[in-house]
């Protein structure tokens, strides 16, 4: 029996897409979003995030279902049972985390009758999005993702250049 080294070429595909398009949303969500008054600058900008929070849920959904069919590397160890488990539940958070916010955002557009007023010019937006239950449960869960992120970038840093380990080479291209 062969021990693989690294994730598969998809996987890793899918990881780094879901990454960079959530840290994207992140960024924009906390820079731009936020704290703006629901103008029509504030509809072009949802033009931009409600599609790709939409694009994130499919990815995540696409990324959990690749993941259990395709062989995966032993779990990494950094040689501690207390850490190693928070790195494991830290994983599994990240996932739900993550389709827990394209829930919430599409639970938000579909109260706030987004799509017609973002891609149709039908009216203006609400007065606050925060009449909207799933919009506190999308502001807190920005934050939680981004505690969450901080401590799995931490991770992967700490084992890449603390460790040197070479984990990160599991979760890129190249060969077994």
């Amino acid at each position: 029996m062969t021990t693989i080294k690294r994730y598969s070429p998809l996987l890793v595909a899918l990881h780094w897409l879901i990454a960079l398009l959530i840290l994207a949303m992140l960024a924009l969500g906390f820079t731009r979003l936020g704290g703006r008054p629901n103008d029509s600058a504030k509809i072009q900008l949802l033009s931009l995030h409600m599609p790709i929070g939409i694009s994130i849920f499919v990815l995540m959904l696409a990324r959990i279902f690749v993941r259990f069919l395709t062989k995966k590397p032993a779990p990494a160890s950094i040689g501690n049972p207390l850490l190693d488990k928070i790195g494991e539940v830290v994983h599994y958070l990240l996932y739900l985390i993550a389709l827990s916010m394209s829930i919430s955002g599409m639970g938000i557009s579909a109260l706030a009758g987004l799509p017609a007023i973002v891609f149709e010019d039908k009216g203006p937006l609400p007065v606050d999005f925060a009449t909207f239950p799933p919009a506190i449960g999308h502001g807190f869960l920005a934050f939680v993702l981004s505690g969450l992120l901080t401590l799995h970038i931490g991770a992967a840093l700490y084992h890449q250049f603390i460790r040197h380990d070479g984990l990160l080479g599991r979760m890129w291209f190249g060969k077994e």
